[in-house]
């Protein structure tokens, strides 16, 4: 039996490029994660700011997001990828719908990213001479914004379901 019936993902150079992406960005997010964590902690004035301004905590977030949906989320959705059409002896339903994953993914993601640190950071420092009233006034469209990128990222799961989910339909009839 010939290796493209077996096989079907093993000439498909662009879906092998895609799956290597989301293991590179696995990569990239779990030094920025690891590296934001250790200056959380090893640095005091930071880890005062996180932690008793008003908002600083929305950087822990960023950094929690930044190590969830980056580094865990990018390795699972590359193993998977990997994994699925081997287990099922089909390719991925749609090559389209993985890039648009990606890209969709780690726009959404960067963005949530950016606007909680940017929150937390502003917020942080309008709490040393504004009223709450007027922190509020600034973290609010900051963290509205945040929410839409969120909005993003969601989509992109629901994309990647979609396409396991058409992947895996009917693999018994091959």
């Amino acid at each position: 039996m010939s290796n493209a019936v077996t096989e079907p993902w093993a000439q498909d150079t662009e879906y092998t490029k895609y799956t290597l992406w989301f293991v590179y960005a696995c990569i990239i997010y779990s030094i920025i994660g690891f590296t934001w964590g250790a200056l959380m902690g090893g640095i005091a004035d930071f880890r005062y700011f996180v932690d008793h301004r008003m908002h600083g905590n929305l950087i822990v977030r960023a950094h929690t997001h930044i190590n969830l949906l980056g580094w865990v989320e990018m390795a699972i959705f590359a193993a998977v990828y990997y994994i699925v059409p081997r287990l099922v002896k089909r390719p991925i339903y749609s090559l389209k719908l993985v890039k648009l994953h990606f890209w969709v993914h780690n726009f959404g993601l960067i963005g949530m990213v950016v606007f909680f640190s940017a929150a937390g950071v502003l917020g942080g420092l309008a709490s040393i001479n504004s009223t709450p009233d007027q922190i509020e006034s600034t973290v609010k469209p900051l963290l509205a914004t945040m929410g839409m990128f969120g909005t993003l990222v969601l989509l992109a799961n629901f994309i990647w379901a979609y396409n396991l989910f058409k992947t895996c339909a009917g693999w018994k009839k091959n």
